[in-house]
């Protein structure tokens, strides 16, 4: 039986400028349906929510934003939230920034989660 050969380390070539992480995440906003403000967990989670104002999943993800929406919706690796109440993406707050490295799209995603509070929305973070 034939072993695989090991992979080994390649020395840092000196004055060699180390490789930068690749933007393939991405940060995305999904509208839930008003009928959210129903669930308790939901309303504890925003207690500042202005009358009004949309309800919203901030999510981020390796997938496009839509193909992530679709899973969501179809019960893979799902937020109860966006699989419930989920009714479309909302690209217009959040295109801008993708494609992201996953640090960044990590940060990003708890800001961008805090500001839409701070707005009034109702927000959900996984």
């Amino acid at each position: 039986m034939a072993t695989r050969p090991r992979r080994i380390a390649r020395a840092a070539t000196p004055g060699a400028t180390p490789r930068k992480p690749r933007a393939r995440h991405y940060v995305y906003v999904v509208e839930l349906d008003d009928r959210v403000w129903n669930n308790g967990r939901f309303r504890r989670a925003n207690p500042d929510y202005q009358l009004g104002k949309p309800f919203v999943y901030v999510g981020m993800t390796g997938l496009d934003p839509d193909i992530r929406f679709d899973k969501h919706k179809a019960g893979i690796q799902a937020n109860s939230f966006v699989q419930e109440y989920g009714l479309h993406l909302l690209p217009a707050l959040y295109e801008r920034y993708n494609p992201l490295t996953y640090e960044d799209a990590r940060l990003l995603e708890v800001d961008l989660g805090i500001a839409l509070r701070q707005a009034g929305c109702g927000v959900w973070q996984a």
